[in-house]
């Protein structure tokens, strides 16, 4: 089970060292959440490649080669400040957040849900639904609700 929480300090601490790109990897849960940081304009770019770099040309992933396969984050940056200034995780193992579809709109109208705080302008939230990892959003547009994993800002 790929954790949530590694991903958000390995692309946070990318950000913190002025990286041009980091390397995290390759889960289908990392693919996910690295494709919506993609799609948000938090990051430039996702290419799949190895423990040395990324891939020239494809390369399937194997059982024989899994464990050297990585995904590589090209990291944003505007006027030499990070574009993602936040990355902050929601569930933990200990404490699981699941909001139905109404609290997720709570959280996205700047109201209150459980514990957590309402989304600020500029800010996303990823959920892990049965409909897979989506944005705050798209989970409200398509009536479904889930496990909030992180926020990014």
């Amino acid at each position: 089970m790929p954790r949530i929480y590694d991903l958000c300090a390995r692309v946070q601490n990318g950000f913190r060292a002025r990286l041009q790109s980091i390397a995290i990897p390759e889960t289908k849960m990392n693919l996910a959440v690295s494709n919506i940081l993609y799609k948000e304009g938090f990051i430039s770019s996702v290419i799949r490649g190895n423990h040395l770099g990324p891939d020239q040309t494809y390369i399937p992933t194997t059982n024989d080669n899994v464990a050297t396969r990585r995904l590589w984050l090209t990291l944003k940056y505007k006027e030499n400040t990070p574009v993602l200034s936040k990355f902050a995780v929601v569930s933990k193992p200990s404490k699981k957040v699941h909001f139905t579809v109404n609290e997720l709109k709570n959280v996205a109208n700047g109201r209150r849900a459980q514990l957590i705080k309402p989304l600020q302008p500029g800010e996303i939230a990823i959920v892990n639904t049965n409909r897979g990892v989506l944005e705050l959003q798209e989970a409200i547009e398509k009536n479904v609700g889930g496990e909030v994993l992180c926020r990014a800002s």
